[in-house]
């Protein structure tokens, strides 16, 4: 049996397959990004698994004997990964960006890219062999569109409108009643909170730019315009494929410009099975890799 692992800011899901990569079993935990919190990303990496074993009507304590890809948020930043290596309980381990694993799994073997858009955010192409990554800086620095950068923009926007500077709308007025109209509330919460948390209050944005909020409809279009600038510089020829992925893709997508809607393709598999297709194709067959 093989697993594979998708973490990223909000969550963590395993499905364990047999070596044909057909799944057997799925498990979902909390969230897995190496970068803002190692230990927790690893129990929540061990909880997944542990749940895909139970659905899979398979022994838990057989974890220690499987093959693992795991496409993880955070592995392209520090030394995270090795970290991250050196307490995962299964035999052998191939740690990967959750770009990665994402990619193979929309693309299957065409060229193109994907943009991943969720709690973070993250841009990959492909064309043959040759792989090129935008992106997944992180939420202080990185991860534009994303959940999380949305969601504290909106915030920021609610303390404009208080302070008199922007122009409200009814989106800040119910972010105001959210914190019963303290902004000083609002800042404490973004003193203490996490990228998932921020990212909480981006369906809030959509579904108020549906209803035509000026303020809403400002944030999503600046978001869009991020997403468009990072495509641009992947370079995409005529017929890339363009797979738009995450929690909040189908949500940007009417709001991008022709010119990338007409780019836009189904993914063929979401990231997790683009991770058990390459943990059968690596721990499928007799013989291991080595950790890396």
């Amino acid at each position: 049996m093989v697993l594979g692992i998708d973490g990223g800011g909000t969550s963590c899901r395993a499905a364990l397959a047999d070596a044909a990569g057909n799944v057997l079993g799925r498990g979902k935990s909390g969230p897995a990004n190496i970068m803002s919190d190692l230990e927790g990303a690893r129990k929540s990496i061990v909880e997944a698994a542990r749940l895909a074993f139970l659905d899979a009507g398979r022994d838990p304590a057989l974890i220690p004997t499987v093959g693992a890809v795991l496409g993880l948020a955070g592995t392209n930043v520090g030394g995270y990964k090795q970290q991250l290596l050196d307490v995962l309980p299964f035999r052998e381990s191939l740690v990967e960006s959750d770009a990665l694993i994402a990619l193979n799994g929309a693309l299957g073997d065409h060229d193109g890219a994907i943009a991943i858009i969720g709690t973070g955010s993250i841009f990959m192409s492909r064309k043959g062999k040759r792989l090129q990554t935008i992106g997944g800086w992180g939420f202080l620095l990185g991860d534009h569109a994303s959940g999380a950068r949305l969601g504290r923009s909106l915030l920021q926007e609610a303390l404009l409108v208080h302070d008199d500077i922007r122009p409200g709308s009814a989106l800040t007025r119910a972010v105001m009643e959210r914190f019963e109209g303290d902004p000083r509330a609002i800042v404490k919460f973004g003193s203490v909170s996490k990228p998932g948390d921020f990212g909480t209050f981006a369906p809030m944005v959509f579904d108020f730019a549906a209803q035509g909020d000026p303020v809403a409809l400002g944030l999503v279009a600046r978001a869009a315009s991020d997403i468009e600038e990072a495509v641009a510089a992947l370079n995409l020829g005529d017929g890339d494929r363009l797979c738009l992925l995450g929690g909040l893709a189908g949500l940007y997508a009417p709001h991008l410009s022709e010119k990338y809607r007409a780019m836009l393709r189904p993914p063929l598999q979401d990231a997790l099975g683009g991770a058990v297709a390459m943990a059968a194709r690596m721990f499928g067959r007799a013989g291991t890799v080595a950790h890396g």
